[in-house]
């Protein structure tokens, strides 16, 4: 189809495979045989949602920025498609074998026609080590004091794992797990929580079984396109706006690649506040988007955002135009290795554990959950939000409804329906959530969720902040029992 229409080179990665972050960095780094720069790019993907021929699949395009396409061009293809009568097709071009690097010439219908098939990982590898401290983090990594896991979920970030974490930082292949893609993801659902990573949450001693072997002092696990991540120390799980906050607050010390200073952050509306306490202690630009990548990608074309994250599991940077999990792993090594560099050698290594309890110490901490009510009926999810609207109006109403349900909540001082107006070019994006305040800080969050494949997702956030030193070591289900139970 690319022949047919006249493009005149497609760049393929080796063995058709390419994790969501390497493609923009690709679309944004890489020059070709002939000296050319991609336009764009496909991306055929499960994303995070289990894959194979009977579940999920998506077509996902990004724009030359290395982004994913904003929803203005997204909108005017849908339209298109319910007009075409026909395609153009070069059906007579012979196989191409994507499992060789090289480029194969043909004669398509419009000229010369050339497909380039490139190592999958050399021009991300590259981009990493321009970041990060790699020598810095080797050290670390072959302290036998620190011990480390990956987990891919047989998701493509396998096709990096061993490149990056073996090859080039000396970890041990033992280290690696599930990290042989397959389309299927091996049957299982390659999403990075608690729930789906079983095989790592239990080599990290947060399972239900005890298996008497002494866990890793660091494991991180990817989604099936490697864009998200989540973060582990030994029996300690980190959130996901706390990985983002912390990296954000260490980042000009540890990586290199901000060593000058930070443009800005930002966040995704249901993230935790946690974000927004580093920024005004740094003085830094702060800005709430709605959730979806594409939103932070303006942020960071304008020269005002250098770090963001999602709740969603997704954190990273403005080296490209997507959120990249292995980039979060490596923030995090650093970080790590930063923090022992006067200590690889001595009697105890600063853990994750350490570091993120410091970081509550100094910023406070969010206590922060979410419950996801998933397949429901379409309709009756939108009558739930179109009520929520409705009560927004009377403040009195919703605390006479909240108290009756806990007397010991704090007050209820504003309920909105979020609405994000772009800074950069003042497009509105409107109903991305509700939103009620509390006068403590704490927030409960509404919001309707498109990614599913199968009725509707309706995601509830529940966030409470705790300054006070004595209190932030609560369990976490402990700490939200006001707002959660009834």
């Amino acid at each position: 189809m690319s022949a047919a229409n006249g493009v005149r080179c497609v760049w393929v990665g080796q063995n058709g495979l390419l994790s969501t972050p390497a493609v923009s960095a690709v679309i944004r780094e890489r020059v070709g045989a002939d000296g050319s720069k991609a336009t764009g790019a496909f991306i055929l993907t499960a994303s995070h949602n289990p894959g194979g021929p009977n579940e999920d699949f998506g077509i996902k395009y990004n724009m030359e920025n290395g982004g994913p396409a904003p929803e203005a061009l997204t909108d005017k293809i849908f339209e298109n498609t319910k007009t075409i009568k026909e395609y153009l097709i070069a059906d007579e071009l012979r196989e191409v074998d994507i499992s060789t690097i090289g480029v194969t010439n043909f004669s398509g219908p419009d000229g010369p026609f050339d497909v380039e098939v490139f190592d999958s990982a050399s021009d991300y590898v590259k981009l990493m080590k321009s970041i990060f401290d790699f020598e810095l983090i080797r050290k670390l990594l072959s302290s036998p004091k620190f011990t480390f896991c990956y987990d891919a979920l047989h998701g493509v970030a396998g096709a990096y794992a061993n490149r990056i974490f073996v090859e080039e930082l000396g970890a041990q292949q033992s280290s690696l797990l599930n990290c042989t893609p397959k389309e299927d993801f091996g049957g299982g659902h390659p999403d990075p929580n608690l729930t789906y990573a079983k095989e790592l949450v239990e080599r990290m001693g947060l399972g239900k079984s005890n298996s008497g072997v002494e866990p890793p002092e660091f494991g991180a696990a990817a989604d099936g396109d490697a864009d998200r991540n989540m973060i582990l120390g030994k029996r300690f799980f980190v959130t996901p706006s706390d990985s983002v906050a912390i990296i954000a607050a260490n980042a000009v010390g540890a990586i290199p690649y901000f060593s000058s200073g930070l443009k800005g952050v930002a966040r995704s509306m249901p993230t935790s506040a946690a974000l927004d306490v580093v920024a005004k202690s740094l003085n830094l630009k702060f800005f709430e988007v709605p959730t979806g990548w594409k939103f932070f990608g303006n942020l960071m074309d304008a020269g005002q955002c250098s770090i963001c994250g999602e709740e969603s599991f997704g954190t990273g940077s403005d080296h490209i135009r997507e959120k990249d999990g292995i980039w979060a792993v490596l923030a995090w090594l650093s970080i790590l290795a930063y923090k022992n560099k006067d200590n690889i050698n001595g009697d105890k290594l600063v853990t994750v554990e350490d570091i993120v309890r410091q970081h509550w110490a100094t910023y406070g901490r969010h206590y922060y959950t979410r419950y996801d009510y998933e397949n429901v009926d379409a309709g009756g999810a939108k009558d739930l939000m179109a009520n929520m609207v409705k009560m927004m109006s009377s403040l009195d109403e919703v605390n006479t409804i909240v108290k009756g349900a806990r007397s010991d909540v704090s007050k209820v001082v504003n309920a909105d329906e979020f609405e994000y107006k772009d800074p950069v070019d003042g497009s509105v994006s409107k109903h991305q959530g509700i939103r009620f305040l509390f006068e403590d800080g704490s927030r409960l969050v509404f919001r309707l969720s498109g990614t599913g494949s199968e009725g509707a997702t309706i995601r509830l956030y529940i966030e409470q902040y705790e300054k006070d030193p004595s209190k932030i070591g609560r369990d976490s289900q402990e700490a939200l029992a006001p707002l959660v139970s009834p």
